[in-house]
């Protein structure tokens, strides 16, 4: 089963979002392992780049070059800190367009646990509270989960 298009749309060969492929454009962003992985640790909690390069396991100048591409897509921003006798440093946090990363997280750990994994998933993710699991699903604003199928593509533009 597969997403429709509206009917403008049905003949594939004779329109292009070309380089406006909002899909295409967050693979970009995200598009080295360690990318994905430093915005990982961020919603663990690292913030310190040494430790961003002791738990993705990479060299310190990919991390700076991670941690400068998300600062300037927007996803981190830089805080600075300093410790009484030591020089200034930095810490990175997810922004806001970070933090609305976490769908996108918890699917690709989601299909990966379902998917990949041999056996029971490394982690699991859960509400604070009440201990009820937490997953991604697509859902109709509001109601029930949609499926492809339930999807119809349209042109937001005339």
């Amino acid at each position: 089963m597969s997403m429709t298009f509206e009917e403008r749309l049905s003949d594939r060969d004779g329109w292009s979002i070309g380089d406006n492929c909002s899909a295409g454009r967050v693979l970009e962003l995200l598009s080295t392992r360690t990318v994905f992985l430093v915005v990982r640790e961020c919603f663990y909690g690292t913030t310190r780049f040494e430790d961003f390069v002791a738990r993705v396991g990479a060299s310190a100048p990919a991390a700076s070059r991670a941690l400068r591409q998300l600062e300037s897509a927007g996803v981190v921003e830089r805080v600075r800190y300093q410790e009484p006798g030591r020089r200034a440093r930095a810490e990175y946090r997810l922004t806001a367009a970070g933090e609305d990363l976490l769908p996108v997280f918890l699917a690709l750990i989601q299909w990966g646990d379902k998917y990949l994994q041999d056996g029971a998933p490394p982690l699991s993710f859960v509400e604070r509270d009440s201990g009820a699991a937490i997953g991604v699903q697509v859902v109709r604003e509001p109601g029930p989960h949609a499926k492809s199928g339930d999807i119809e593509i349209r042109l937001n533009r005339d």
